[in-house]
């Protein structure tokens, strides 16, 4: 080799390292960004396209909802298969019943923030459970699993109802990282007593909305700081973001399932919808509610949204 081609070597090695080096800080960057929860996520929450608004009809009806809540609930808790120790709110319905909901929170929230939800279900006559997701709440974990990790905490949670009550017949309803999270359970082998799963404006898969984020937020095309925080991701969480797939995981579905979003949904683009809902070879439906953003649909439509729900699970809990 001459020395003109060994410079020539050196400079390409020395641009491959600083490349490298560069993808991994910046991946490491978006992982944290994203996936730490102990980091402030303002840069994305507060993102233009990512609020979300709350009307004061809305806000009241919380509060009344988070009364009533904080008077019925019960700490449950159990351990989860890489020996976390996950919490969840239990709620008994006073009439007898072996119907029960379990309710998945969002990205950055908690179970105490499900309160509305777990009170149209309680309405509906069903015992209620409402987990912290893993690295939320009051459940340990140093990363947020987007559903993927979470999807066999989903499974823990319905064997132990079914310890509980094996006569149970459980619903599994997710709002935004909580549908992604009941999308990809679905595609576990469950037992029997799953009857249903309903999402409202779940991701079709972590790499998509990720990437869908990364651009809107950033103005960043997917490669590389994907593919570098991709591989940070599988470093530290043990999951890369191209496996975590809500589509993948319904194709294998044997769950009748029900799907939501809003059309004006600049969080989880609507589209997204589309890919999970033909994914489903299973009995299914799906609600599109105008002018709904992220996770609205049940605020801007609540009527059409509860009375589509009821008579989905009539058709399906028995």
């Amino acid at each position: 080799m001459t020395k003109k081609y060994k410079i020539l070597f050196s400079i390409l090695i020395m641009l491959l390292a600083l490349f490298v080096g560069a993808g991994f800080f910046a991946g490491n960057y978006f992982y944290n960004l994203a996936l730490n929860p102990d980091t402030d996520k303002t840069a994305v929450l507060d993102a233009p396209h990512n609020v979300i608004a709350v009307n004061p009809v809305e806000a009241k009806e919380k509060e009344t909802t988070e009364q009533w809540f904080h008077k019925q609930y019960e700490d449950a808790s159990l351990q989860s298969y890489d020996s976390l120790k996950l919490h969840a709110y239990s709620i008994q319905n006073d009439h007898p019943t072996d119907k029960w909901a379990i309710i998945f929170h969002g990205y950055s929230s908690e179970g105490a923030q499900m309160t509305k939800y777990a009170k149209h279900f309680y309405d509906m006559g069903y015992h209620v459970l409402i987990p912290d997701a893993r690295g939320h709440g009051k459940s340990e974990g140093d990363y947020i699993g987007m559903g993927w990790h979470d999807r066999f905490d989903v499974v823990s949670w319905v064997n132990h109802i079914v310890s509980l009550n094996e006569s149970a017949e459980i619903v599994l309803y997710g709002v935004s990282m909580g549908g992604a999270t009941v999308m990809m359970a679905s595609g576990e082998n469950l037992p029997t007593n799953v009857k249903a799963i309903i999402e409202d404006c779940g991701y079709s898969s972590v790499w998509d909305e990720f990437s869908y984020q990364l651009k809107a937020i950033f103005h960043l095309p997917a490669f590389p700081i994907m593919h570098f925080s991709s591989v940070v991701t599988k470093l530290k969480a043990g999951y890369t973001l191209g496996e975590a797939s809500a589509v993948e995981q319904v194709a294998k579905s044997k769950t009748p399932m029900l799907f939501i979003h809003g059309d004006n949904d600049t969080f989880v683009p609507s589209t997204m919808l589309n890919e999970v809902y033909e994914a489903a070879n299973v009995p299914k439906q799906k609600l599109i509610v105008e002018g709904a953003g992220h996770g609205g649909a049940e605020s801007v439509a609540s009527e059409l949204y509860w009375a589509t729900i009821q008579q989905f699970l009539e058709s399906n809990m028995k």
